[in-house]
Parts: C-alpha cells; structure tokens; sequence
C-alpha cells in the first residue's frame, strides 16, 4: 500500500484489502446469524455500495434478493451538499419484506434519514442499515446503523467503491486525505 497522489491531494492507506474481506466475512456472518430462516432483500445505494454489496452477498448463507437504489448528495465534491436527490429508485416491492439497505459510507446521516422514511412509507416487515464505514462525529440528526463494517475519523476517503470525482473507485484498499 503506498501513497497515491490525485490533483494536489494526498492519499494514504487507511485499510487493506485483506482488513476488508475480513471485516465484510464477519458482516456477512452475523447478518446471516439474524436473519436465519428469512429471505431479505438487500438495497444497495449506488455507485458506492458496488464492490461492497456483492463482496457482502457472497458472504451470506441465506437468500436474499438485491436492489438498488442511486441518490446523490456529494456531486463531486469532497463534503455532502445536505440536498439529496433519487437519480435511480429501486424496483423491488418492499411491502412486507425484510429490507436491508447496504451503504459504502455513512457521515451526515442524511441519506439514512431520507432512506428510511422513503422505505418506512411502503411498510416493509423490518429495516435495518449495514454500512462499510462510518464516520465518527459528522451526524447532523440521530440514527441507528445497525451493521458497521469499520469507525473511522471524519477524513474524505478512496477506494473500494468509494470514489473522487467518479474516479478511484476500483483501488482494491481505502485510501484517506492526507490534510
């Protein structure tokens, strides 16, 4: 893992690909371990969640379906505008259905906040959140992630589906700004 070097900023590593997979496999287990006997369907929140969401499906033993939904708060910048908007909605009837929405990154709150009560409107069974990260200290309003894969420091962060300006996506680690 090295430094990276985008535009004028520095990127150091912040998690392995291999402290990743890891914490994905555990996710995938304890999610499995509460949702033992049910069928749920994941809702994935793009274009983040990608690498996330699949590496997490093939770690559960259960069924479930997935689906997806893109909104967009951040553009291309480095902090969230506040305003969120659905670019893509999800497909799948959630009436009844045991939902799990899977993030990459979760700071604000806020699009938990609008993905909930979008969701809580169509009464699915149960919803919960898993995130790959969340940042410590950023919540703007309360909220409950109920399955975080990593903490992590209020630092703009690459990699593993997480992207700068719709690039770096793809890198096999998380990379953070260096300020």
């Amino acid at each position: 893992m090295d430094i990276i070097k985008i535009d004028e900023h520095t990127f150091k590593p912040l998690f392995t690909k291999d402290q990743i997979h890891e914490r994905v496999k555990a996710l995938g287990k304890q999610i499995s371990r509460d949702y033992e006997g049910k069928d749920p369907i994941m809702v994935g929140v793009l274009n983040g969640c990608y690498l996330f969401i699949a590496d997490l499906s093939r770690e559960l033993s259960i069924l479930h379906e997935i689906d997806f939904i893109k909104i967009s708060s951040y553009g291309n910048e480095m902090q969230s505008s506040g305003q969120i908007k659905v670019i893509k909605d999800f497909s799948a009837k959630l009436a009844g259905q045991d939902v799990i929405v899977v993030e990459d990154i979760v700071d604000s709150g806020l699009s938990v906040d609008f993905l909930r009560k979008k969701i809580m409107a169509m009464k699915p069974a149960s919803l919960k959140f898993v995130s790959l990260l969340k940042k410590k200290g950023t919540a703007k309003i309360d909220f409950e992630i109920e399955y975080v894969g990593f903490e992590i420091d209020n630092k703009f962060v690459i990699g593993y589906g997480l992207d700068y300006k719709q690039n770096y996506r793809d890198l096999k680690q998380i990379y953070q700004l260096v300020e």
